[in-house]
């Protein structure tokens, strides 16, 4: 769903990028209550990760495809706020070094893709792990419908920019019934997505998952034919619980797909190019200022085979993420210890 430059207006895309600039602050300062030395890194090896898995369009129907958002993923793994920076530095990082999504279009995608999907799905599934059983299983069955709902939902909010800034003149009804129903397929691939990455990290590590913590139901013991609340546990030292086997095997698996599955990838366009060459939206689309960037279009510029030269821009893609994530979450960590002192590892399932 990145929208390229020229669909919607000068006016709306300032307004939206203001919005976006907003969201971006104010998840700046709620990350620091969301990050330890653990899960710092691990929030840079999430958006590398939702790097990669966007670069795995899957088809959804005749002609047209669709990818992850990453939205609910990165906010149920690493915070609601340090969602909205792990999406925005994805964007950032396709807009400059691979021409996907408008550098003038940028607030639009990141209030779209990254606040909108973070916000609903977050809420979401705060409201089911509230009322569902207090087991792992639940977390996974909360992600998976909090993944679902905010894909369409980011939709309906393109939907209304577009009718508020939209370049041309397609009545919006249609482009509404259009980007939902194509959009309501695409999220379940993203449920899926989701479901099965969240289940994955909550089976062996349910301590880094954010949305995990907190949801540990009492143990309890038999004394007496009563049962009776178990003494606490004395809690595993954080610096004891080592993250490095996590972050390896998610660096690999990001550069797996980025550098090698992303070549099988469905060639068809995803869901917002469907409908904008179906509904004539993209008329007045203009053509991306970093069309000549060596990356441009996920292939290396000068290597002639598809393959290698897709498979390269992937794996760079992946580090220059990690990267940039890595270091930006890593500040925003040393601001938190510095001005607060060290943060209490809460209860997990």
């Amino acid at each position: 769903m990145h929208v390229p430059d020229g669909f919607i207006n000068a006016p709306v895309s300032v307004g939206a990028a203001a919005v976006a600039a907003g969201a971006v602050a104010v998840s700046l300062r709620g990350a620091r209550r969301e990050l330890d030395e653990r899960t710092a890194p691990l929030a840079g090896l999430v958006a590398a990760f939702i790097f990669a898995v966007q670069m795995l369009n899957f088809p959804v129907a005749a002609g047209t495809s669709g990818h992850l958002l990453g939205g609910a993923l990165a906010a149920i793994l690493v915070g609601p706020y340090t969602g909205v920076l792990c999406i925005s530095v994805v964007l950032l990082m396709q807009g400059i070094l691979f021409a996907d999504g408008g550098l003038t279009a940028l607030g639009v995608n990141i209030t779209v893709m990254g606040v909108v999907t973070v916000v609903v799905a977050y809420a979401l599934f705060r409201g089911l792990v509230k009322v569902l059983p207090r087991r792992r299983r639940s977390v996974t069955v909360a992600s998976f419908a909090a993944a679902l709902i905010s894909v369409p939902a980011a939709a309906c909010v393109f939907t209304a920019i577009y009718a508020i800034g939209g370049t041309t003149d397609v009545p919006v009804s249609k482009v509404l019934t259009a980007m939902v129903g194509v959009h309501v397929l695409i999220g379940i691939g993203e449920a899926v997505i989701t479901m099965l990455t969240v289940g994955a990290v909550v089976a062996v590590r349910p301590d880094l998952v954010y949305g995990a913590r907190g949801l540990a139901a009492p143990l309890k013991l038999r004394v007496g034919g009563e049962l009776v609340d178990a003494p606490a546990a004395r809690p595993v030292p954080v610096a004891a619980r080592s993250t490095r086997a996590v972050w390896a095997t998610g660096l690999v698996t990001a550069l797996v797909l980025a550098g090698f599955v992303s070549f099988y990838a469905s060639a068809s366009p995803d869901g917002l190019e469907k409908v904008a060459a179906d509904k004539g939206i993209d008329k007045k689309v203009e053509d991306h200022s970093a069309k000549d960037s060596p990356l441009a279009d996920y292939g290396v510029k000068d290597i002639a085979n598809a393959r290698l030269s897709g498979g390269l821009a992937g794996v760079i893609g992946v580090g220059v993420t990690v990267v940039a994530g890595t270091g930006i979450f890593w500040s925003i960590r040393r601001r938190q210890t510095k001005d607060a002192g060290p943060t209490r590892v809460p209860e997990t399932i």
